[in-house]
């Protein structure tokens, strides 16, 4: 009657806490019992296990099963837990040597007929393994995702028949190998397109440059939204451990396909119609929200001030910190936020506020009320606010080309390698998160001067002239300044602006 183990693992954000599955197979009348603090999923595991088993010709004994999952204080959620519990059970049941899973942990959710099918949170599970001296057993889909973990042992199996075969020396599975590196983008717009703007342009290289919030305020059709969907192309790839990070998230919200793990820095842009919970993270079992997927990328709000208020005040944290806590009654999930956040709002209700031919008779009331939807605070933490206006179609039509994205893509790489070479591999990731003391040693006395008397001038509070300064560093790295000088200074303090009406242009 002794006790068969295997191990596996709960998840925590994208942190994997161990869990033991113990099966004990005892005298008593027949019964299959499971505790160990299970959710719903995991106690419904019992009939998917037990008719895996039947598919494979084998029937539970007519005994007492027990099955314990440790620590018992520990919530258990997912389906991930049916292969760990079914080979547990066969080795309780001999079919399977025990010694043979002794170096192992297992993750992975069980058809009826037996099959082993995806699951959230390979990769992490597959670090966590390896991090304790593990192999993993893992669906046969995903073998390609644990593999980026290392030198660790990975059995991928697409169903219980083969890994019972590869488990008594029958057959050996293949070890999976990871797919290459996506470095290279896909195809998308490019900023040549967008005719005039040349001063959102211009703001929107300094965002790419030193990842700095942006909000972009204009009347429908200035070009906000065109100009937010090329930041991508303008974006250098991440660095291989940023790419780790991305990808711990996205496998714990089982967004991972083929393995397949890219460089590029995530895009999200959800509708305005989104809540807390999809924004920020949350539900039932505190999954990512947009926030977290959009970690080391950009996220994109279209309509700001449409989006719900609490889920928009919910962001202030986030973008402090870089990370987002999840409160629960029994434990703090916590995952990467660190964003550069891009919005975009009309000045009314209506669009049209300060434009006296198409203007709504509520104005400036309309638009005082619309932009009171965005509190302060949240405002403070936008780096650079530009007011767009729109171009006349005379103009538009008439408008030259501009630069390419590719062009403008070389400055910000530019940018990006002085900051890495400032900052070093264990300082800021980039400008946006650089810590004032650090600023204004690289800053000229006059600079600094001129940014504390605007200070004055304009209220900003200590995080908006902290801001300044920043955004004022990558203005001086694409000019490839040592240095921020009062021409830097300068155009930063013009970016600290509230929101105006913008007028149309002549």
């Amino acid at each position: 009657m002794s006790i068969a183990r295997l191990a596996s693992f709960a998840f925590s954000g994208i942190e994997t806490l161990p869990v033991e599955v113990q099966v004990q197979i005892a005298p008593g009348l027949p019964a299959f019992i499971l505790v160990g603090l299970p959710d719903k999923a995991v106690a419904e595991s019992r009939e998917r296990v037990r008719a895996a088993l039947t598919g494979l010709g084998l029937a539970l004994p007519p005994r007492r099963v027990l099955v314990n999952m440790a620590p018992a204080g520990l919530q258990k959620e997912g389906s991930h837990f049916d292969l760990p519990i079914a080979l547990a059970l066969l080795a309780a049941m001999d079919v399977v040597p025990r010694e043979e899973l002794a170096g192992f942990a297992a993750l992975g959710e069980l058809a009826l007929d037996g099959a082993i099918g995806p699951v959230a949170g390979i990769l992490p599970a597959a670090l966590g393994a390896a991090g304790r001296g593990l192999g993993l057993i893992c669906p046969g889909a995903q073998g390609p995702e644990a593999a980026w973990a290392g030198s660790v042992e990975i059995l991928a199996a697409g169903d219980l028949r083969q890994l019972i075969a590869h488990l008594t020396g029958r057959q050996l599975l293949s070890p999976p190998t990871p797919p290459p590196l996506e470095r290279s983008a896909p195809p998308g717009p490019c900023l040549s397109e967008v005719k005039g703007q040349e001063s959102a342009k211009r703001a929107l290289e300094i965002a790419a440059a030193g990842q700095h919030n942006l909000l972009l305020a204009g009347p429908p059709g200035a070009g906000k939204s065109m100009l937010a969907a090329r930041l991508p192309g303008l974006l250098p790839d991440l660095t291989p451990a940023e790419a780790l990070e991305v990808s711990l998230v996205r496998s714990v919200a089982g967004l991972i396909e083929g393995g397949r793990i890219s460089a590029r820095p995530p895009y999200r842009d959800p509708h305005h119609s989104a809540s807390q919970a999809a924004l920020i993270g949350g539900g039932p079992r505190a999954r990512p929200g947009e926030i977290s997927l959009a970690h080391r990328g950009v996220l994109f709000l279209d309509e700001l001030p449409e989006f719900p208020r609490p889920a928009l005040e919910a962001l202030r944290q986030p973008l402090e910190t870089g990370e987002c806590v999840i409160s629960r009654a029994a434990a703090h999930v916590r995952y990467p936020a660190r964003i550069q956040l891009v919005a975009a709002m009309n000045p009314c209700r209506c669009g049209h506020l300060g434009d006296a031919g198409r203007e709504c008779g509520q104005a400036p009331r309309c638009g005082e009320q619309y932009q009171a939807k965005l509190s302060g605070p949240l405002l403070d933490r936008m780096d650079l606010t530009i007011g767009m206006a729109p171009i006349p179609p005379g103009k538009l039509a008439r408008a030259p080309a501009g630069e390419t994205s590719r062009v403008i893509a070389a400055r910000v790489a530019a940018a990006r390698q002085r900051q890495a070479a400032r900052f070093g591999p264990q300082g800021p990731r980039s400008n946006a998160e650089a810590p004032l003391e650090m600023l204004t040693t690289l800053a000229e006395p006059d600079a600094m001067a001129l940014a504390e008397q605007a200070a004055l001038r304009l209220g900003l509070s200590n995080r908006g002239f902290t801001r300044c300064l920043r955004v004022a560093r990558s203005i001086a790295d694409l000019a490839e300044a040592a240095r921020i000088g009062r021409p830097h200074m300068a155009e930063a303090l013009t970016y600290r602006q509230r929101l105006r009406h913008p007028q149309p242009a002549d």
